[in-house]
């Protein structure tokens, strides 16, 4: 079934490709209305509690994707069908080059206002005070990590556990966007669901890196020069992933990422990543160009990965 769960994700990749993502009843809201409701039931301000919520959000999810998986483990097209569905629900990658184009339009007519007021699609700065410099880092920023949790993540998970990794990874995602930051409220009972999503995006992030050293070229950037931001850089990150992504990035398109970040009333001074200037409109046009094609370079890699399992399952007389 492994197979099927190859042709499911090319599917669910182009849908996303050509459409983005859906525009009424999108799953992952409808997951974060239920997490929400959950929340109001489970609270405690302790990691204890935390826990036992991430926990439940996202081991229902995986059950009834599992259960969906052995439904369909005689019936490949089905099993392919559900794939490509749950791979178009899961990946965000047009809606994010799509924002980036939005931000990118809006700093080439320095149209200030409106760029800040986009900003709220990317990422949870407070855009009142940045100028067109400070708004190109962060849009710069949030597409080198969201190339990672937006795409490469959930298909490397696909990969590895079809259906289930799909959906267990988007979860884990959402609730970390959900409650896994520093505030008063979630400082403790965010922490289960933070570690979760760090642990899984260890690989993804390293190997979103890896892929941005390899398609660095496509925006005029040295693989030589990429590489070695990267290695420098990476893990001065307080994120145990986003720098490897950001500071790859950094490196492909030459210039400097980091910094001092306000978040509503919480500052935080991030190390720099890269050198050269402060990236500006172009970037985040080559930012998105970047990302586009170490997307396509990742979906490559999972559905050859799912294939060759495939290939294995049925040369040992057994197959998923």
């Amino acid at each position: 079934m492994s197979l099927a769960n190859a042709a499911g994700m090319l599917a669910g990749f182009a849908v996303d490709a050509l459409v983005g993502d859906p525009r009424r009843f999108h799953p992952v809201a409808g997951f974060g209305r239920a997490a929400t409701a959950l929340e109001r039931r489970l609270y405690r301000p302790n990691r204890a509690a935390g826990a036992v919520f991430a926990a439940a959000a996202v081991g229902v999810p995986v059950a009834a994707a599992v259960a969906a998986s052995v439904a369909t483990r005689r019936r490949p097209v089905a099993r392919a069908a559900l794939v490509a569905v749950g791979t178009w629900t899961v990946l965000g990658g047009r809606t994010l080059r799509r924002e980036a184009g939005y931000m990118a339009g809006a700093l080439e007519r320095a149209d200030l206002p409106a760029a800040r007021g986009r900003l709220s699609h990317l990422c949870g700065r407070d855009p009142s005070a940045l100028d067109e410099s400070e708004l190109a880092r962060a849009t710069v920023e949030s597409v080198a990590e969201n190339t990672s949790d937006a795409v490469v993540a959930p298909l490397f998970w696909g990969a590895i556990a079809g259906l289930p990794g799909l959906v267990g990874y988007r979860a884990a995602n959402t609730l970390d966007a959900m409650v896994g930051h520093r505030s008063t409220r979630y400082a403790r009972f965010g922490t289960a669901a933070a570690r979760l999503d760090d642990l899984l995006n260890l690989v993804p992030s390293r190997l979103t890196a890896a892929l941005t050293v390899v398609a660095a070229p496509v925006v005029n950037g040295e693989r030589a020069e990429t590489l070695r931001v990267w290695r420098r850089d990476g893990a001065d990150h307080p994120s145990p992933n986003a720098g490897h992504c950001e500071s790859a990035m950094a490196g492909a398109l030459g210039v400097r990422l980091g910094g001092r970040n306000v978040y509503f009333g919480r500052s935080e001074v991030r190390p720099f990543l890269g050198d050269g200037p402060r990236p500006v409109a172009l970037h985040i046009r080559r930012a998105a160009r970047l990302s586009g094609t170490v997307s396509v370079a990742a979906l490559g890699l999972a559905a050859g990965i799912a294939a060759a399992v495939g290939l294995v399952g049925r040369a040992r007389g057994g197959g998923r």
